[in-house]
């Protein structure tokens, strides 16, 4: 976690500044309007980067975001936010459609377009920013989704799981999982926006859904040698057979996928600890078997594990 501002820190008369600096750094040009008297300002920003996402989180006294068309035409990178309000209520305007979000309430901000949004007293709120082009999805299926985030039966699921992230996403940084942890939640709010705009039809998004949790458990736990396709589907309530279909549909097998993982995780290690026995590596990530593991590492990336650790 990167504490982008907190005005305990600072001087009255700087505040406001600061917090416009910070804002800035963390989201798209707008407008910024206090509720409170100048020098009266206290706020908290906390910002996470998840590999290309990141999740911010504002916390202060009342305050009033204004988009512009100028601000829009000034440029910014073309993403969007969703975000709860975990403190007090906010209002939110955008394309003409204005709505309360209370606490414990999800609402989806168009980075690319002017929008209004303000709470007074005491507030927060915390956003999972993502590019356009990593989500996927057409503007119209955005537009489409945005007043009917609550028809999605993933609406509870991603409301709980963007509440818990920040811990989840302190616990992780400075890790290769916390940009797996950005990867899993953009399935996730592709699923719930994909849903959303046509809750008639659920089924692709909860597959997908699925998938992004199944994936995300195996590589957790990818140094277990009792992690097997029979013990995957337990876990997750399915059976054998759909969860080969679910890695069929992304054109993978599990198996080989599995194999994929652990040979990434044991070539990190192969750098990271120079001094351990390479034998000793290929156990722990799954290879009981020196030889294989060298002719699956050979196969995968032209050169022996051996090799690779000499290149550094």
């Amino acid at each position: 976690m990167a504490v982008l501002l907190d005005t305990a820190a600072l001087p009255r008369a700087d505040r406001e500044e600061a917090f416009y600096a910070a804002m800035m750094s963390a989201s798209v040009p707008a407008r910024v309007e206090h509720e409170t008297p100048s020098g009266e300002v206290h706020a908290r920003m906390d910002f996470w980067l998840l590999g290309t996402p990141d999740l911010f989180r504002n916390e202060g006294t009342g305050i009033r975001l204004v988009r512009t068309p100028k601000h829009v035409r000034i440029g910014a990178p073309e993403r969007l936010a969703l975000a709860v309000q975990v403190i007090g209520t906010g209002r939110f305007d955008q394309a003409g459609r204005e709505q309360r979000v209370r606490t414990g309430e999800l609402m989806l901000v168009d980075l690319t377009a002017p929008y209004d949004f303000a709470w007074r007293g005491a507030g927060a709120s915390q956003a999972f920013q993502i590019d356009y082009a990593d989500l996927g999805l057409s503007v119209e299926t955005i537009r489409a989704a945005a007043p009917r985030l609550r028809s999605s039966p993933l609406y509870d699921l991603v409301l709980h799981h963007l509440t818990v992230m920040p811990t989840v996403a302190d616990a992780l940084q400075g890790t290769e999982s916390a940009a797996q942890l950005g990867e899993a939640t953009t399935s996730l709010v592709r699923a719930l926006l994909t849903s959303a705009a046509d809750h008639r039809d659920s089924a692709p998004a909860m597959a997908d859904v699925l998938f992004a949790r199944i994936t995300w458990y195996a590589r957790n736990h990818l140094t277990d040698p009792g992690l097997t396709p029979a013990r995957v589907a337990a876990e997750h309530n399915i059976s054998l057979r759909y969860l080969y279909k679910l890695f069929a549909k992304h054109q993978l097998s599990f198996e080989q996928w599995l194999i994929t993982e652990r040979l990434a995780g044991a070539r990190r290690q192969l750098t990271s600890t120079p001094h351990r026995p390479i034998a000793s590596i290929a156990a722990q990530w799954g290879f009981l078997d020196p030889a294989h593991f060298t002719r699956r590492f050979r196969r995968a990336y032209g050169i022996t594990p051996q090799e690779y650790r000499r290149r550094g």
